[in-house]
């Protein structure tokens, strides 16, 4: 028993870095197609299940505006059990028809055996429905420098 632990474990720390992070990006992937092409069964599978109700049911009402029409991963940086992925967005709403882009920071965790979304936010560029904004900095002055819009950026 114990040998074939330690080989298990010797194998593991052999993996290049691409094959022990293929299940965080692979859960990222899912999310980012599911989004994109308003899947959101799937992309729900990897949020947190307390959360998947009001996750369906926010994307279902951004679904009747939003268009997505490009998105791509474009870093993944893990750290143990937590990471963070970047994704540029492609987007417009059916009711402007200007295309923005917006690049999206993700905080993911491995929960268990599955790796789930646990905070998204507007990194930089457009702010785009159903992300949320950064949260603000401190002001030196002891205040917060902006205050945030609803929690997850969709609109009202």
């Amino acid at each position: 028993m114990m040998r074939s632990l330690l080989i298990a474990l010797t194998l593991a720390a052999c993996m290049p870095p691409s094959t022990r992070g293929a299940a965080l990006y692979d859960a990222a992937r899912t999310y980012t197609e599911g989004v994109r092409w308003e899947r959101f069964e799937a992309a729900a599978a990897v949020v947190p299940p307390a959360e998947r109700a009001a996750f369906l049911d926010e994307r279902d009402v951004l679904a009747k505006d939003l268009r997505i029409t490009d998105s791509e991963i474009t870093r993944v940086d893990q750290h143990g059990r937590t990471a963070e992925v970047s994704v540029k967005h492609a987007w417009y709403k059916d009711s402007e028809g200007t295309l923005r882009e917006t690049v999206v920071r993700q905080a993911w965790e491995r929960q268990g055996k599955a790796w789930r979304l646990v905070d998204e936010y507007r990194a930089r560029g457009d702010a785009m429905p159903g992300v949320r904004e950064r949260d603000p900095d401190p002001d030196p002055a002891g205040g917060t420098a902006t205050s945030a819009p609803n929690a997850r950026g969709a609109e009202d």
